[in-house]
């Protein structure tokens, strides 16, 4: 098929995937389409690349450079975020209250670049990274934020996932490409790499699950026969194309995720949170005991990695020691610049990585050091204990959170997730501020009734987060 014709199809087909979703009864908010770009964006490629303006080349060694017009486009959205969010800044005080940990990380980042080498260049990644949190707060203050989260997961997973079945097929030149040596082919996608893509399948993989199983549930739904359609559709595309980007660790989470939430939706677990805590942890404690019996080599082998994981632990056994600081790092996103990094990049040698670690743990201890990672740990273990207590409250809600969360923790072993305009890390932030939000809500508002102008809602009528989206 010609790839033109097949544009028309793929293009027809997405609308039609917006057409079958749709839901008349519900609206959210125009500035939900702020973090729709925002995603589309950080998910996919830079505006730059996609108008084929190409990337500036990066030189070990120096500061790498970025394009004027991916910093006003940046700029723009984060801008018009704040002004939404001044003018929601009651619940905004609330939410950031509530997710306190990630408010304190990200103070902690501003503050780690008073002992950096490039504190320039750091401050504008840490405002490039505020984006990231100003676009959660936009989906999590909407008046209807669990309608404003389906519709963030549907508007953008239509568009991307097919999109990169469209690229890869039909669009060679920009859906594939070769590893450093050019002797192993891959499959990008929209993304710049196979692993970008297979993160933002994963992701959006497991919010068509989730839609899907409340729709399966919800059986009062007018809609329910077309959105489900809508929803399947795209969960067959995010499994197919786990299946071609060959991404160990994002299919690895999926099935996890999945699993994660399709266990929780048995009546016996849902009724019995304390067996999620249990399901959790019995997953953590035999990965354990597998590297502990020295079972790696046979795991990674079934996931298709070796068992240095394809390189990876050769890189952290170079980078950990060139850490400046092991209390502090070198300071937020200043690890990877400057002249350490041509001394990395001579290390390596043939394996050619020269702006991650490949870890997100590591990744965190190098930019700052073991005061991050008590931070991380701190947002991991605040985001899980949210996610558990909204599950009790609404299970589907819940469970999809501890997904989010559970997941991060996995990803991160060999894959750097915890970073500024990464889907995994926009979507951890997601989970514990959404999770924070219900939480607070249905503890000032249990057995209560909520006096809304001229009209009276019971709690119980509500999911957690819509009760508060009706009290704004």
């Amino acid at each position: 098929m010609p790839p033109q014709i097949a544009t028309v199809l793929f293009a027809v087909g997405i609308a039609g995937l917006f057409w079958l979703d749709r839901d008349d009864s519900v609206r959210v908010s125009k500035a939900l389409w702020l973090p729709v770009i925002w995603l589309s964006i950080n998910g996919s490629r830079s505006v730059s690349a996609w108008l084929g303006m190409g990337a500036p080349a990066e030189i070990p060694g120096q500061l790498p450079a970025t394009s004027l017009l991916d910093q006003v486009v940046a700029g723009a959205l984060i801008l018009l975020g704040a002004i939404i969010l001044i003018r929601r800044r009651r619940d905004v005080r609330g939410l950031l209250k509530a997710s306190w940990p990630i408010a304190l990380y990200y103070s902690f980042c501003l503050f780690s670049l008073l002992w950096s080498d490039f504190p320039g260049w750091g401050f504008k990644r840490w405002v490039r990274g505020l984006g990231d949190l100003v676009m959660v707060l936009i989906v999590a203050t909407d008046a209807q934020p669990t309608t404003a989260l389906k519709s963030l997961l549907s508007r953008v997973g239509f568009v991307l996932l097919p999109a990169s079945v469209l690229l890869i097929k039909y669009y060679p030149e920009l859906g594939q490409s070769w590893d450093p040596w050019g002797s192993v082919q891959m499959f990008n996608g929209v993304a710049t790499n196979k692993n970008m893509l297979g993160n933002l399948v994963f992701v959006f993989a497991l919010g068509a699950l989730w839609q899907g199983l409340s729709l399966v549930r919800d059986r009062k739904d007018p809609n329910r026969s077309r959105r489900l359609l809508a929803q399947c559709t795209l969960l067959v595309f995010g499994i197919m194309l786990l299946f071609t980007a060959h991404s160990a660790t994002s299919g690895a989470c999926f099935v996890f995720g999945a699993g994660l939430m399709l266990a929780t939706s048995l009546p016996r677990i849902r009724r019995r949170p304390a067996a999620v805590h249990a399901l959790v942890l019995a997953i953590l404690l035999s990965g354990c005991l597998i590297e502990l019996l020295g079972g790696r080599a046979a795991i990674t082998g079934a996931m298709g990695r070796n068992a240095d994981l394809t390189g990876r632990t050769a890189i952290w056994e170079i980078v950990i020691p060139t850490v400046p600081s092991w209390i502090g790092g070198a300071g937020f996103e200043t690890f990877w610049v400057g002249p350490r990094v041509a001394k990395i990049f001579a290390m390596v040698g043939g394996f050619g990585m020269t702006n991650e670690s490949h870890n997100g743990y590591i990744e965190t201890y190098l930019n700052l050091g073991w005061l991050g990672l008590a931070l991380i740990a701190l947002i991991l273990g605040h985001g899980y204990r949210k996610a558990v207590s909204t599950f009790r409250r609404d299970s589907a809600l819940g469970a999809l959170l501890m997904a989010y969360v559970v997941t991060a923790v996995a990803y991160n072993i060999s894959e750097a997730g915890f970073r500024i305009l990464s889907v995994e890390w926009f979507f951890l932030l997601l989970s514990v501020v959404a999770a924070s939000r219900a939480t607070s809500v249905s503890k000032s508002a249990r057995s209560t009734h909520f006096s809304l102008g001229q009209a009276t809602w019971q709690s119980e009528s509500l999911s957690p987060l819509e009760m508060t989206g009706q009290q704004r």
